[in-house]
């Protein structure tokens, strides 16, 4: 049975990643800090499996070596990063240290094992390292231009990747994903907020005007192809993974309101809430994912009226995940500066 090693398996698309692979029968290795954004919640359905194993450390700590070494994985998922934009504005040390240093020493025992070992380490990223395409779709080529501290230190670890790549051969791919969503993702992000006000009878904040423009996945086809790159990417290569899909914020949000009032009567303060924007936002991502459908064969399964769908009933079923998290992390306005 091959092993795999995923970093940052209690987050939402590390444990939806780790479900797909004991489905397709890998060992699962889950390396996780377990920081506000981990969540034990998301491996209840698992966690007791023969096939899975879940170890709690940084991916700083030098001991990720010996893991390596121990468990002699098939191949490396890296997920473990700091991801919340606001959160970059407020405080962008943990970001620098998780996302660029904790990626520098997971790359320098990667280095070690890898020279003893055949493995591959794919490397998550986002397209915000592209900032603002206010025309057309980013392909691989295309330049980075982040304009958060959170998309900066993203951009640092994919560079920091590719160096290795180029200077030690290291087996190691990058891959750019647009907006995910569906079971298991944090509340301070857009979707999981608005479906938690809208069970709570809260308002819906949406920021500036709603205009902003993000191209949206469904988690679990953004996981089969992390899946289909690992085992069939080229070493070296970058692929983005995206859905072709633009929606506004305020789109989504209605989209969500249509799709909950089939499902719950909803409270006289659920409604659109617009808030003062937060600094630096960008108005829109747009990724061009032709490369991974024309080479590695893959495309996404679920549009987003289906996949919301399925988003709705998981938390509607899964109302106690909300309580496993702490109110501050889900209420609090972040990212003013």
């Amino acid at each position: 049975m091959k092993k795999i090693i995923v970093t940052g398996g209690l987050g939402f698309i590390g444990s939806n990643l780790i479900d797909l692979l004991l489905k397709k029968k890998f060992f699962v290795i889950n390396i996780d800090k377990a920081t506000y954004s981990s969540n034990y919640y998301n491996v209840k359905n698992f966690k007791d499996s023969k096939k899975y194993k879940f170890i709690k450390l940084d991916i700083k700590n030098k001991n990720i070596k010996n893991i390596l070494f121990k468990y002699k994985p098939f191949g490396v998922f890296n997920l473990a990063a700091e991801t919340h934009v606001d959160r970059s504005i407020d405080n962008p040390d943990s970001f620098i240290q998780s996302n660029i240093v904790g990626v520098y020493n997971l790359l320098e025992s990667f280095k070690h094992f890898s020279k003893k070992y055949k493995s591959k380490l794919i490397h998550i990223s986002t397209d915000e390292v592209y900032g603002d395409i206010l025309t057309g779709r980013s392909h691989e080529k295309y330049p980075y231009l982040p304009s958060s501290p959170y998309a900066a230190s993203k951009a640092a670890s994919d560079h920091l990747v590719s160096s290795y790549v180029r200077t030690y051969d290291l087996p190691a791919i990058v891959t750019n994903c647009s907006n995910n969503y569906g079971p298991k993702q944090h509340p301070e992000k857009l979707i999981p907020k608005l479906i938690y006000n809208i069970l709570n009878n809260k308002p819906l904040p949406i920021y500036g005007k709603g205009t902003n423009s993000r191209e949206w996945i469904y988690v679990e086809d953004h996981c089969e192809a992390l899946i289909k790159v690992l085992l069939k990417g080229k070493i070296g290569e970058f692929y983005n993974i995206g859905s072709n899909k633009n929606l506004s914020n305020l789109q989504v949000t209605r989209e969500l309101l249509i799709n909950s009032k089939k499902l719950i009567k909803l409270g006289d303060k659920v409604k659109i809430n617009f808030v003062k924007d937060r600094p630096g936002h960008d108005i829109r991502y747009a990724l061009n994912s032709n490369k991974i459908k024309t080479k590695l064969g893959w495309r996404p399964k679920t549009n987003f009226s289906e996949g919301i769908k399925l988003t709705l009933d998981w938390y509607f079923e899964n109302k106690s995940y909300y309580k496993s998290l702490s109110k501050k992390d889900i209420m609090k306005r972040l990212g003013k500066a």
